[in-house]
């Protein structure tokens, strides 16, 4: 289900205060970096992703290989960091991003 105008201003404005959790450079997603991602959406739901490439073609088809990859969905780029959200099958409220951050 696409994120609604309202949600993605409410995830822009947590993602603000936080920092890229994984990073990809020019070799790319590799099975670890997948695990990690799969890691951190679940525990988080909302993390930041930094995409170390130089080419702006390779960065928007890393990002999109990602959100296809682990079924997140991309809700804003700013150069070179993603912001990603994917709901946790069973949230936890000590780490996911939602919870901690819901007064913002």
């Amino acid at each position: 289900m696409p994120l609604s105008q309202d949600q993605k201003k409410r995830f822009r404005t947590i993602a603000h205060h936080l920092k890229p959790v994984v990073m990809i450079a020019e070799k790319g997603i590799s099975d670890g970096v997948l695990a990690e991602l799969e890691r951190a959406l679940e525990d988080h739901e909302l993390i930041k992703l930094k995409v170390n490439v130089l080419e702006r073609e390779d960065k928007q088809l890393i990002i999109a290989t990602v959100c296809e990859q682990t079924g997140a969905q991309l809700v804003q780029t700013i150069g070179k960091v993603a912001v990603l959200y994917r709901p946790a099958k069973k949230q936890n409220p000590k780490l996911s991003n939602l919870v901690r951050f819901q007064a913002l």
